[in-house]
């Protein structure tokens, strides 16, 4: 058994917010339908907040991330149980602790109640809904199905915001290496070393070439660490600016994709995500040009945006979309073999979710084994620089040794 939180409404609209031990959400959600109130949310409590502090500190956008999630998931539940579009957004206003969210749902809600469509509330927040989740909401209320597509929605970011953050915490270790490795070496080479040079020097020894660059090195870094270490901030911060430029950066997406192994996994990755929000939107009356208008938007690789455009074109006119995405030979052979299949069996929508959660699986393991790798290798490098620098300074020092002996 496990600790739960939960906030529901009592018979007479009260909000309750209490705790209750049970083994799953499922059985919380059961046990207060049973005692006849509204479950509003129910999580683990060790998912609560930490001190006010730290909230502070990593403060959300009013609905960015998990906050837009829990949004949609209690709409969803809130509209399934019967209640009024009105009377959930009231309800919803009661529970976000920032004063920006409360302000964003009391704008959707007085909307709403001027007569305005949910799509139309959440369109007029100045760009704090995405155009997926507008048109998602829209197909909804068309085909008189909200709160299911709503339940969707929020598994489809609850499952994005999932590979998200797969791939940042893949990512997190080595970079914290790779920060640590430098470092180390920086200050072997700028402060040890020096100090090395400085004896040698004392001594007047003759020194073999393989020390006197190892020295050499040293003192470079010594006197212009300053440079070498702006220097990668200076190259981010150039490839950044040069990355707003359309031209660089579309040559720069077309030759990433050409690399073995990033290109590899930057194509799953973006076919994962485009896979997902065309089976989603699809599966929920969005028509599939418009869901391609829109897929092309969430992918980072330019080149990937710029096929799926001319993909859209061609859909158009009639032809499939498994060819017109293949047409660039840069999606993935599997992806386009699986979309054909969909179109084939009648079942696109749904083949575009299992080739989401193909990709996303490949996507994991690839990640996992890169993790695998990369850390033995740059430990290995580490040692490898470490022992070069050591016996470069080193044995000098043992000749030395063995002419006074």
């Amino acid at each position: 058994m496990a600790l739960y939180r939960y906030k529901a409404l009592n018979p007479r609209g009260e909000m309750l917010d209490g705790q209750m031990e049970a083994a799953s959400v499922e059985e919380v959600v059961q046990r207060l339908q049973g005692q006849g109130h509204l479950p509003v949310e129910a999580r683990p409590a060790s998912e609560g907040g930490g001190p006010a502090i730290w909230k502070g500190l990593f403060k959300q956008k009013p609905f960015g991330g998990a906050r837009l999630v829990q949004f949609t998931q209690q709409l969803a539940t809130l509209l399934g149980a019967g209640q009024p579009l009105d009377r959930a957004l009231s309800i919803l206003l009661e529970l976000p602790d920032d004063e920006a969210a409360r302000r964003t749902i009391a704008d959707i809600r007085e909307a709403v109640r001027g007569g305005a469509a949910l799509s139309t509330a959440l369109d007029r927040q100045h760009g704090t809904f995405s155009r997926l989740y507008v048109n998602m909401v829209r197909a909804g209320e068309a085909g008189g199905t909200l709160h299911e597509t709503l339940a969707r929605l929020a598994d489809y970011l609850e499952r994005a915001r999932a590979l998200q953050g797969r791939v940042i915490n893949a990512l997190i270790y080595p970079a914290i290496l790779l920060v640590m490795v430098t470092l180390s070496l920086l200050f072997l080479l700028g402060y040890v070393v020096p100090q090395f040079a400085q004896m040698y020097e004392s001594l007047g020894a003759e020194l073999p070439l393989f020390t006197k660059i190892i020295l050499g090195v040293g003192e470079f870094v010594r006197d212009f660490w300053i440079l070498i270490v702006a220097a990668p901030a200076l190259a981010i911060w150039w490839i950044e600016r040069k990355r707003r430029d359309p031209a660089f950066r579309l040559a720069f997406d077309a030759w990433l994709l050409r690399r073995k192994f990033a290109g590899l996994l930057v194509a799953r990755i973006e076919v994962a995500r485009l896979a997902r929000t065309l089976g989603t939107l699809v599966r929920n009356g969005v028509p599939l040009i418009t869901a391609l208008g829109i897929g092309r938007n969430v992918l980072g690789n330019r080149m990937l945006a710029d096929d799926v455009d001319k993909a859209a074109d061609e859909v158009k006119n009639g032809v499939a979309l498994s060819t017109a995405l293949g047409r660039g030979k840069r999606f993935p052979r599997l992806a386009l073999q699986m979309i054909q299949v969909g179109e084939e069996s009648g079942a696109l929508d749904a083949m575009l979710i299992r080739t989401a959660e193909t990709f996303e699986h490949e996507t994991g393991l690839a990640l996992d084994r890169m993790l695998a790798a990369l850390v033995p290798i740059v430990t290995m490098v580490l040692a490898f620089v470490i022992g070069t620098v050591i016996l470069g300074i080193l044995v000098p020092m043992y000749d030395l040794t063995g002419q006074i002996g």
